[in-house]
């Protein structure tokens, strides 16, 4: 019967713990797109290159 003393108090920090964990996921946005992943590995097309990330040029702006 003691041990009821131990568990009860530990099972709820855990419960707590739990429930944190799920509110920062939802949070941070991680259920947010449940579908796509689950489909891109259907997807047959090889992966396609990425262009290189440049500054965009501004009108006027001659590089010098």
């Amino acid at each position: 019967m003691n041990i009821l003393l131990m568990l009860l108090p530990i099972s709820l920090v855990l419960l707590g713990l739990a429930i944190a964990a799920f509110a920062w996921a939802v949070r941070k946005g991680q259920f947010d797109d449940l579908d796509t992943p689950a489909l891109d590995i259907l997807d047959d097309a090889p992966a396609k290159p990425r262009a290189p990330a440049t500054p965009p040029v501004r009108e006027g702006d001659d590089g010098a």
